[in-house]
């Protein structure tokens, strides 16, 4: 299943670091910038939560929520979020449904071997649920300000 711009954006409810959950839901009526990754505390990964971290409050002023989604458990979240001084939510979609959902779970290849993981990617969803804007296959590199462009424009 996959997702376009000016759809509405699949329902989700999954776990979060702290014990809690998070679901689309309850964040009506709030702008969610919704970012999937491969795994916690990897370069990439790593680069990328720090720059969302980094660049938090410039989100939060608008009313822009963040969060990042990948497969690894509650605990590793926890032990990621600690280790880095991440400040917004990391949810757990360990049977891989959301990912499912968003279309972000694709075969990949590397050194010739084929397997399935999370495909990088991040949906700008407006108040009304509504997908505004998609990016896929991301390049850490600047891509936080482009969400945040995106926001600005919204």
């Amino acid at each position: 299943m996959s997702v376009d711009v000016g759809q509405p954006a699949p329902a989700f409810t999954m776990p979060t670091d702290g014990g809690g959950t998070v679901s689309l839901s309850d964040l009506a009526g709030k702008i969610v910038v919704l970012y999937f990754y491969p795994k916690d505390d990897t370069s990439g990964c790593t680069a990328e939560a720090c720059d969302f971290r980094d660049n938090l409050a410039q989100f939060n002023s608008v009313g822009a929520v963040v969060i990042g989604v990948s497969k690894d458990s509650v605990a590793s979240h926890d032990k990621f979020k600690k280790k880095h001084g991440l400040t917004f939510t990391l949810a757990s979609d360990a049977e891989g449904e959301t990912c499912e959902r968003y279309g972000t779970w694709v075969q990949k290849s590397m050194y010739g071997r084929t397997y399935m993981g999370i495909d990088r990617a991040t949906f700008l969803i407006d108040g009304t649920g509504t997908v505004r804007q998609i990016w896929r296959k991301v390049k850490v590199p600047g891509h936080v300000a482009a969400v945040k462009k995106a926001i600005d424009a919204l």
